[in-house]
């Protein structure tokens, strides 16, 4: 699943063009490594997102095409954030 998807689908973001505009301007990795979009996410990798001073850590747990509003949160582990 496209990066800018999953952001969107687990509602870690919660509009796919903010989740795109962020992975653009190169505040999202994935593994360590800088994300695009279009950047394909599995089980088990590592997305660290930053928003202004703070940073968001979360393990992918789950991925999905379509999930409830409670069934979002099971789709990753926060790490830290």
């Amino acid at each position: 699943m496209r990066l800018d998807k999953y952001l969107k689908v687990s509602r870690i973001i919660k509009r796919r063009t903010v989740a795109k505009e962020a992975s653009e301007n190169g505040r999202v990795k994935i593994n360590n490594k800088d994300a695009k979009p279009g950047t394909e996410v599995k089980v088990g990798d590592i997305i660290e997102i930053h928003f202004g001073d703070k940073i968001f850590k979360a393990e992918i747990t789950r991925v999905a095409e379509h999930v409830s509003k409670d069934d979002a949160r099971e789709m990753y582990n926060i790490i830290e954030g």
